[in-house]
């Protein structure tokens, strides 16, 4: 039955379960007890890079063809086990929000269960007191402008890998789950706006570069069949939709991380297309690609000039 609720017991917490049979992907015919077992099955993967970063739900109650909302604030129905972090808007009146921390397995199938089909991160990590840690990743969000796809962001990926690996950055690089191709890279850094500083002054070298295929300015007329290199991502006030997490698409894709030689390779949309169950088979195969991130760790360089 649509309503039936069943209480189950994950890690030691209790928590109530419901709705399990509607489908969320009618495409798929994927139900809500399909992303939940989809989320814990991928936790031990996934949490890695959710842990101690205030997460924002984009939550899809009616499905991936209902209206979506994001929500910042957990406080109002999260169990008193979930861990939150209050934090004070950076936009003037907004006030502050009890954020998620999706630290542990019950705290996703919570998550799951709200029908939060995606889970959104900032590049930075709460501290004690719920301080703000400076970013410890550097993020390019390579958002193709159509009849420009992903085999041209693979392109584009290349060549902004080859700039980071210059500067002794290391790129990894995984799926958007949507139309893109985003690259991470480890960095330390003393003020919270130098990464968007540094992302900008590679986009726009990229853009003089190689002017009829990248732009670095977010004006949708000059993207046509361009690739914008996304450096906004890296305010501390945005967030990226977080390694592993499903996309609220037509079919359960998920923001995959995926080898060089997979980019390289990339000349159909398809190739770097995941849906749930392939990822989850990569993952058996391959393991955590994006596992290996904090152990290249470097200092952010200065921005490029001219």
């Amino acid at each position: 039955m649509a309503g039936e609720r069943i209480t189950v017991e994950v890690a030691g917490r209790r928590l109530t379960l419901s709705n399990l049979d509607k489908v969320l992907y009618p495409a798929a015919e994927f139900t809500k007890r399909d992303v939940i077992d989809y989320y814990a099955r991928i936790a031990p993967v996934m949490l890695p890079h959710l842990r101690k970063r205030p997460a924002t739900f984009r939550r899809f109650p009616e499905g991936v063809r209902g209206e979506p909302f994001y929500e910042k604030d957990a406080g109002r129905h999260a169990p008193e086990w979930v861990k939150t972090a209050r934090l004070e808007s950076r936009r003037r009146g907004e006030g502050s929000n009890a954020y998620p921390l999706v630290n542990d397995m019950p705290t996703l199938v919570w998550a799951a269960n709200l029908a939060a089909l995606e889970l959104h991160v900032p590049q930075w990590t709460v501290g004690p007191k719920d301080a703000r840690r400076n970013p410890d990743l550097l993020v390019f969000d390579l958002d193709p402008g159509e009849p420009a796809t992903v085999v041209e962001c693979c392109r584009v990926a290349g060549w902004l890998r080859e700039v980071l690996a210059d500067d002794g950055l290391t790129a990894f690089a995984k799926t958007s789950g949507s139309k893109g191709l985003q690259l991470y890279c480890s960095i330390r850094t003393r003020r919270p706006e130098a990464p968007s500083e540094y992302a900008e002054s590679l986009a726009e070298l990229l853009a003089a570069e190689h002017p009829d295929l990248v732009v670095a300015k977010m004006a949708k007329a000059l993207r046509p069949g361009k690739v914008f290199i996304d450096w906004s991502q890296n305010n501390p006030a945005k967030t990226t939709v977080a390694p592993y997490s499903l996309r609220g698409r037509e079919l359960p894709t998920v923001s995959t991380p995926v080898t060089w030689d997979e980019v390289r390779a990339c000349r159909r949309v398809a190739d770097m297309t995941f849906a749930s169950e392939e990822t989850l088979e990569r993952v058996d195969r391959l393991g955590d690609l994006f596992a290996g991130l904090p152990d290249t760790r470097t200092a952010l360089p200065r921005p490029r000039r001219g």
